[in-house]
């Protein structure tokens, strides 16, 4: 007994069957075919992309690496300038208090000498009180009754006395002042700190001193001339 057709369904032939499938095979070669070079190309451009990627951004932290130590020099320059700056101010303020310092010092100084050193009378009495506060300070012996004895019997207190008739005035070297002092003995025994006077009372009373010391042991062990 035969088959009957089912109305709508088509019986495919086994060539049918074989004509999709070569149709099919067909299409995934040519689609697949149609993918290869474009993955190629994508490839290529993925493979050139980080190439030319590195060589910018290694350059541009090549240029950022050149302005970092650029900008460092600079800074390190502009601290050294600071740095030199300061140093030369601090050295010309230490400089100016020490200035300072030694000026306030020497004030110091020159006011507590001056506390120290009393007034003495323009007379007799005050030159040789005079004569012997220098004496005193610079070692050499003597006593106010010695002195004044010996400088009435050699000029009777007058400072500007002068022999012009002894021997010494004889040998162009008169004896001058209140101790009668002649001129090599004057400069050979002369205290530094009096006047380079012959006529000078307490420069004379001093220089007198200081030869009767040296030749006699003091003014005081002096009797007649000398």
């Amino acid at each position: 007994m035969s088959a009957s057709r089912t109305p709508g369904h088509s019986r495919l032939t086994k060539a049918h069957k074989l004509s999709i499938a070569g149709v099919a095979t067909l299409s995934a070669a040519a689609v697949a075919f149609s993918l290869v070079p474009a993955d190629a190309a994508e490839a290529e451009v993925v493979t050139a992309a980080p190439v030319a990627w590195t060589q910018a951004v290694g350059g541009a932290q090549t240029k950022t690496l050149q302005g970092n130590l650029s900008a460092q020099q600079v800074i390190s320059q502009a601290n050294a300038k600071a740095a030199a700056k300061i140093k030369a101010d601090a050295d010309a303020k230490a400089k100016a208090e020490a200035a300072a310092k030694k000026a306030r010092e020497q004030k110091a100084a020159a006011s507590r000498s001056a506390a120290r050193t009393p007034v003495f009378a323009n007379n007799l009495d005050g030159w040789i009180k005079e004569a012997l506060f220098i004496m005193k300070k610079e070692g050499i012996p003597g006593t106010y009754a010695g002195i004044h004895k010996n400088i009435m019997r050699e000029s009777s207190g007058n400072p500007m006395a002068i022999n012009n008739w002894d021997i010494n005035a004889q040998n162009g070297i008169p004896s001058k002042g209140l101790l009668q002092v002649i001129y090599p003995t004057f400069k050979a025994y002369h205290v530094k700190g009096t006047k380079f006077d012959q006529y000078d009372p307490v420069a004379n009373i001093v220089a007198a001193c200081n030869y009767a010391a040296d030749r006699y042991g003091s003014m005081d062990n002096v009797n007649s001339a000398y």
